[in-house]
This record gives structure tokens, sequence and C-alpha cells, in this order.
């Protein structure tokens, strides 16, 4: 998990924003139209939509276009047919990479991301290849300023939760995938306000890069993610603690 920390903290230190690629709301929309395909438009009654809906908003998605995306997942209106899929792959230091992408055209979308690896030094696995290194879990951050682990684990054992990691400023609550609606729920039921809440693949073991290779893993993973069928991207690399210093310089 101290990978995904670090990766995370970089972003923000970068500044890198999908709003200011414009990008941000074609990839909500999509989450949006998935969610309520899969579950149908009520939030009520779709916790994934609910928590689609909820990205959107935070991001100041309007209204109308959170509106436009339900209808098309419901097929209310036409545009509906988008397709989750799950690549897999190796990068820079020969980390093991999983790139989540929702897409309406698979061998576009299949093609690109096989030439961003190749152009940056990693290369395209078969299906299974890296997935095994990874666990795919419920997870929901909370402000340690707020709660503490205690209170955290105690309302979050009857919802499931496995394990709370310290990430410094916040704590990631995990929990299985198939608990994680329960897991909201409990939180929800006791005014405890997540920082976010997603599913997420953390990996099992974390793999050392020099911060050559590092910056190389960072390009990647930018070009990646600026490619708007791209989800997310998850990588097994322990971002060397000296990359972080040179950021925060």
């Amino acid at each position: 998990m101290a990978g995904h920390s670090k990766w995370a903290n970089i972003q923000h230190r970068k500044g890198r924003q999908d709003a200011k690629r414009g990008k941000i709301f074609t990839k909500m929309a999509k989450d949006i139209i998935i969610a309520a395909k899969a579950g149908g438009g009520d939030v009520n009654m779709n916790a994934s939509l609910r928590l689609a809906v909820a990205k959107a908003k935070a991001v100041n998605m309007p209204n109308d276009r959170i509106d436009t995306a339900v209808k098309k997942g419901t097929g209310e209106l036409a545009g509906g047919d988008i397709t989750e899929m799950l690549y897999e792959g190796y990068g820079p230091g020969g980390v093991a990479l999983l790139i989540e992408a929702s897409t309406d055209n698979k061998n576009r979308t299949v093609a690109e991301v096989r030439y961003a690896l190749s152009k940056s030094g990693g290369s395209m696995g078969e299906a299974g290849s890296v997935a095994w290194m990874f666990d795919k879990k419920g997870v929901m951050t909370f402000d340690k300023e707020v709660y503490s682990e205690d209170q955290l684990m105690e309302i979050g054992l009857e919802g499931g939760v496995e394990d709370i990691i310290d990430e410094g400023d916040s704590f990631a609550v995990h929990c299985a995938p198939e608990d994680f609606t329960a897991a909201q729920k409990v939180f929800e039921e006791a005014e405890c306000v997540s920082q976010s809440s997603e599913l997420s693949f953390i990996p099992k073991n974390l793999v050392e890069v020099d911060v050559p290779s590092a910056k190389k893993l960072m390009n990647l993973m930018e070009k990646l993610e600026e490619n708007e069928d791209v989800s997310e991207v998850y990588v097994n690399a322990d971002f060397p603690d000296e990359l972080m210093a040179e950021m925060e310089d």
C-alpha cells in the first residue's frame, strides 16, 4: 500500500488534476453509465451508482450530464455501450501494472495502451500474468485529525472491515469487495465522512525501484492516465524516498 500512497502523493504534488485536461467528466460519465447499466438508475438502491455520482459531484460535474449518463446506462438514451477492461503489463524496473479501462472501442483502447507501454520501456502481459500480485479491496480513507484508528475499527467491524492502514495524514480502511457496500453503510450510519471510497487493487508485495526507473514509471503512468478510456492505473512499485524528497523541492 505504501507504493500506492506514495504515487497519490506524487500526483498531488505535481498538481496533476484530470480536470485540467478536460477529461474528468468523460471518465466520470463512463463510471456512471457502467454502474447504472449493472444495477439500475436509482442511487438509493444502487451503491455503485451512488458512489459514481458522488465522485462526479465532487469534481463539479453538472447535474444534467450526470442525469444523461444515468439514462445512457439504463438504456433510456443511446450511448451506453461501454465495456470495462482490465489490462496487465510490465513497466520500467520490472514492476507489475494493472490498467482499468472503460471503452466503447476495445481495439482502439488496447492499441493505445500497448503503444504507451512500449514507448516507455514496458510491455503488455497475458491475462493473469500479474493480476495475482494484487488483491482487490474496498478502500475508504478517513482524516486522522478527525477519527482515531480504534474508533474506525470499532465501527467498521460491523461492516466487515479487515484492516486499517496508517497512511500518514489519513487512515485507509480495507474490506473485501463483497463487504464494501455494508462497510460504507455502517460508516454512513455512524456519520463518519470518508475522504474517498472506492474499489481498488492493492499490491500484495512491493518491488523496490531506483530513481531513474521510478521517473520513467511515473511518466508511463501519466501517459496512461491521460487516455480518457483509462480509469485507474495500479502498480506494485515502492517509489524511493529520494524521489519523494525531490518532488517536495
